[in-house]
């Protein structure tokens, strides 16, 4: 479709001197920001049937299509699995494992790399991985239970692209040094916008500080944050997990 007539218009009624131009433009304006007023009672009845109808709607493709769909590509999948919002984008052959009442959003992407014969993303029981999250697969991730990832997370286990510009401008793979596992271990925690690069381990219960860059071990129960993400203070264990170490 040719547009230019259109943007030509557009452009005779903003910047046109002509008393014609300058009154339709002013009716344009009038009709965009047309306001239908209703008492408020018809405005609360009308916002009540549009939540439940879009909301239904939306469970009802989530329950016979994208639930069952996900559990399709994983190898095995628990109970309880809840996603919301869509269904994840999953992007070259890999083996995902995920574990009972997990939690995770539609608006995220799970993609492997082409180095490892068989990249495994092991997801435990009680996970939650949060709005726009990516989690890049070198050889694996390990989820453990009781993690939460907040949206927009990055877990890199591969960069995607060599070091060498000449390589990486013809399209050719990462080096195989620049892959490597990423293991959460039960109870941590990842807050908005952290980055996590290959070969590293985040220790039991440790909190990851909003916008931090982990390139290196976090051990367990410390809050960590900055890049490169570092040792900000020591956090005592709760006295559940302790109970359930000594069981």
């Amino acid at each position: 479709m040719n547009y230019a007539p259109v943007l030509q218009l557009k452009r005779w009624l903003k910047e046109s001197e002509s008393p014609t131009a300058k009154t339709l433009f002013q009716f344009a304006k009038t009709v965009r920001v047309c306001d239908v007023r209703y008492p408020s009672f018809i405005n609360s009845a009308l916002y009540a049937t549009y939540t439940f109808a879009r909301d239904s709607w939306s469970n009802l493709v989530r329950i016979l299509i994208q639930t069952p769909a996900f559990r399709g590509r994983c190898t095995r999948c628990g109970d309880k699995l809840y996603l919301y919002a869509g269904m994840p984008f999953i992007s070259g052959p890999m083996t995902i494992n995920v574990g009972d009442d997990c939690r995770i959003s539609g608006q995220t992407t799970f993609s492997a790399s082409s180095h490892c014969h068989t990249p495994t993303l092991e997801i435990g029981n009680n996970v939650g991985i949060g709005w726009q999250t990516t989690i890049a697969v070198g050889t694996k991730v390990i989820i453990e239970d009781n993690v939460r990832i907040a949206g927009r997370a990055n877990l890199f286990g591969y960069s995607g692209h060599p070091l060498d510009a000449k390589r990486r401008a013809a399209s050719e793979p990462d080096d195989i040094e620049q892959i490597g596992d990423i293991i959460l271990k039960k109870d941590c925690w990842l807050a908005t916008n952290v980055i996590v690069k290959s070969g590293v381990t985040i220790g039991e219960g440790a909190i990851i500080a909003a916008g931090s860059v982990v390139t290196q071990d976090i051990p367990p129960y410390v809050i960590a944050g900055g890049s490169p993400a570092k040792v900000i203070k020591a956090i005592e264990p709760s006295s559940h997990t302790e109970e359930t170490n000594h069981a």
